[in-house]
């Protein structure tokens, strides 16, 4: 992947929400290509340690900051090539219990980024869209331009991320790329927390001996994506010579469905690895979990056809690379 994105070698690239899950592995890779990598973060759910490994290296660079400051988005924006937009206030629950919050730092903090790379005439605004924009749409798989009515607080100011990139490419002549996230997981997922993504959290729970709880009969299903393929993406949506696929929103995903049952037979099968008694751990249920859609499932063809994306990573892949991770991590 490093030589495939080589281009992107002493580039100025602006990754906010850094010190998060995602942010910070798309620092890491960007630092392993050899780009000049600035980090704007307030912590508020990203973590120090996700970036400590960077600190040390001269093209890292990290702000202190919140996005929901005008200011500090222009001055993190200033002699940028390219901006990563990770930074935002994640999971539904979280907006249906907050939903001033969230909409302060995904709506208000999202247009501060855009005008502060407006007026910073970066070359390209890349930004984390999310899969809950297709709301209460039953196509399935979920195409870009086919949505819904959304069904959380969340939802409404992600769809909202996506008005706003649209008009300030039309208005200001931006190049924006909009990555729809389905069910992001793998290393350096946060299993802590009362957010925490059934990933991480169930693994956390496994390595304990504790019985995870299903919101359901454990029926639902995602397009679970690993880590390594939204990295391919965004490397994707800042090179991509192709201006048919700029100003575009895409399906970040697999394009596979995994019952919350299945997942947790993979999870065990390779936690069970390292500790046989995994395997007998019981699983339980609970009621199903307001704003929550039974199904979701990707179309990736878009992605594909215009972008070149291919996933390096099915859902057996990822969840064998995670588990590794959190077993050395977590211990």
């Amino acid at each position: 992947m490093i030589k495939e994105f080589s281009i992107l070698k002493k580039k100025n690239i602006l990754v906010t929400g850094g010190a998060g899950f995602i942010g910070s592995n798309l620092c890491e890779i960007l630092l392993e290509i050899g780009a000049k990598v600035t980090c704007l973060d307030n912590f508020a759910t990203g973590h120090q340690h996700n970036i400590t490994p960077f600190l040390e290296d001269s093209n890292f660079t990290l702000i202190e900051g919140d996005i929901r400051d005008l200011e500090t988005c222009h001055t993190a924006c200033e002699g940028k090539d390219f901006v990563l937009h990770q930074a935002a206030l994640g999971s539904v629950p979280r907006s249906i219990n907050d939903p001033i919050n969230t909409n302060s730092v995904n709506t208000d903090g999202f247009l501060n980024m855009l005008v502060a790379a407006r007026d910073a005439k970066v070359d390209r605004f890349v930004y984390a869209a999310s899969s809950s924009t297709y709301g209460d749409s039953e196509n399935l798989p979920k195409v870009e331009d086919i949505i819904g009515k959304p069904l959380s607080p969340y939802a409404i100011t992600k769809y909202v991320n996506e008005l706003y990139a649209d008009v300030f490419a039309k208005t200001y002549d931006m190049n924006c790329v909009g990555l729809r996230y389905f069910n992001v997981f793998g290393r350096r997922q946060d299993p802590n927390g009362a957010y925490a993504a059934v990933i991480p959290l169930f693994v956390k729970q496994f390595m304990k001996h504790e019985s995870p709880v299903i919101n359901g009969d454990g029926t639902f299903s995602r397009d679970f994506t690993y880590i390594d393929n939204v990295i391919q993406m965004n490397l994707l949506a800042i090179t991509t010579e192709n201006e048919n696929a700029i100003n575009q929103v895409y399906n970040t995903a697999v394009g596979d469905r995994t019952t919350l049952l299945q997942l947790t037979e993979i999870m065990k099968k390779y936690l069970g690895q390292h500790d046989e008694q995994i395997k007998n751990v019981e699983i339980v249920h609970g009621p199903n979990r307001k704003g929550d859609i039974p199904h979701s499932l990707a179309s990736i063809e878009k992605a594909k056809e215009l972008l070149g994306y291919e996933p390096s990573h099915r859902i057996e892949e990822g969840v064998k690379e995670a588990v590794e991770w959190y077993w050395s991590n977590l211990k």
